[in-house]
């Protein structure tokens, strides 16, 4: 995250920050903070700054803006936002297999070649999402015309240059995609098909972290179904990385109470959880995926109450020791499927939700300070998890502290 960008960073250890719910507070604290050990001369001046969170603070990235169809003056917007808000990417449909070879055979590279080379360029983590996507509706009609031997083959096929052509490039992928609400590989050639995709992946890619993705979860329409789906494919060896949840199956609004259930239900697992998909208002507000609703506007009213929705979502998230990260599924109104969804207006205004979204990356949980060294020439700061500059006695050290060591020492003259 490029912070400096746009807007000054908001000096202060936040933990002492007040956030609605003492018991998010607390776990945050617990949970998503650590200890920079800072050893230097006694009664030195040291300054701490955080540059990037190791917790995911992702967006989707939108083929336009990397095949070429973005106008320039918001593509350098775009890219320039993206930046100052996110440490983390995913793929939105570039990986896609209907959006790469809708013809058999052509197969088109280009725009997720072009992500990665961005996303490289700038040190940002990016999902592909996805290798499989199994719901009928999506499964290319020549793939659907092939016999049973042949499928199987292109499937493998499939895989194997997924794994061949990016192996080491992608941070993780979704495997296939949705499967609890229809998986037309496994009716076609049987349920070890999931087991069979994660070999032809890492045949190429032994490396690759492979995700289960689907929707409904978080709201709990879905989640036993989806824990029981999990249950199983963990009982055929199969080799699941992490377990994403998509989060815009709610409306304006979410049910608190049954996102904590959700995620602590999934934590059961002992997996990585990511917030894939993440959009307020949600799929089951009146402005999805209706024509007279697409271009409404939202009222200053309902922009106010998308912020506060938006900051209790991320709040219960981070907060949650399985979560790792949370990835919005479009963030400029000019490239989102669900535009009142967005940080910002098509003209690039920031919405309240941007505020909000900031205050909280960047100012409450975001580590800035100066401390001086005790007599033995030692300072302790508590910290969010993420990479640090410490600046003192003229010099400069980059430090990462994570969540799995707890701790990080840093020594300056």
């Amino acid at each position: 995250m490029n912070t400096p960008l746009l807007l000054p960073l908001l000096a202060g250890l936040t933990a002492a920050t007040p956030l609605v719910g003492a018991d998010d507070a607390a776990a945050i604290r617990q949970h998503r903070m650590g200890t920079l050990v800072i050893t230097t001369a006694p009664g030195a001046t040291v300054r701490v700054e955080q540059t990037r969170h190791e917790f995911w603070f992702g967006a989707a990235l939108a083929n336009q803006a990397f095949d070429g169809r973005m106008a320039p003056a918001d593509l350098a917007r775009y890219r320039e936002l993206f930046l100052a808000n996110f440490n983390s990417a995913v793929t939105e449909n570039a990986l896609k297999w209907p959006d790469m070879e809708r013809e058999r055979g052509k197969v088109n590279y280009t725009t997720v070649d072009a992500m990665l080379a961005w996303t490289d360029a700038h040190g940002l983590p990016l999902r592909g999402h996805n290798i499989y996507w199994g719901i009928r509706k999506f499964v290319q009609p020549w793939l659907q015309e092939l016999d049973d031997t042949t499928l199987r083959a292109t499937l493998a096929a499939r895989g194997r240059d997924i794994g061949r052509r990016y192996r080491g490039r992608f941070a993780e992928y979704d495997l296939n995609n949705e499967m609890i609400h229809g998986n037309y590989y496994a009716d076609r050639l049987g349920p070890r098909i999931t087991h069979e995709m994660t070999q032809w992946v890492h045949a190429e890619d032994p490396a690759a972290k492979l995700f289960l993705n689907d929707y409904d979860i978080l709201t709990g329409v879905r989640l036993d179904q989806y824990v029981a789906h999990i249950r199983e494919l963990l009982a055929q060896g199969v080799p699941v990385a992490g377990i994403g949840v998509q989060g815009h199956l709610h409306a304006e609004t979410f049910d608190r109470a049954q996102l904590r259930h959700a995620l602590d239900t999934l934590a059961q697992f002992g997996l990585p959880i990511r917030v894939t998909e993440f959009n307020v208002p949600g799929q089951r507000s009146p402005f999805y995926d209706q024509p007279a609703f697409h271009t409404v506007a939202l009222t200053p009213a309902q922009e106010e109450a998308k912020a506060r929705e938006l900051a209790d979502y991320y709040r219960i998230c981070f907060a949650h020791p399985a979560v790792t990260g949370i990835l919005m599924w479009g963030f400029w109104e000019g490239a989102n499927w669900i535009p009142q969804s967005s940080l910002y207006k098509l003209d690039w205004t920031p919405t309240p939700a941007a505020h909000a979204y900031r205050d909280l990356v960047f100012n409450q949980w975001w580590t800035q300070a100066d401390v001086t060294a005790d007599a033995n020439g030692r300072a302790e700061v508590p910290a969010f998890f993420g990479t640090y500059r410490v600046v003192g006695g003229g010099k400069s050290v980059s430090v990462k502290l994570t969540k799995a060591a707890g701790t990080a020492t840093v020594t300056l003259p």
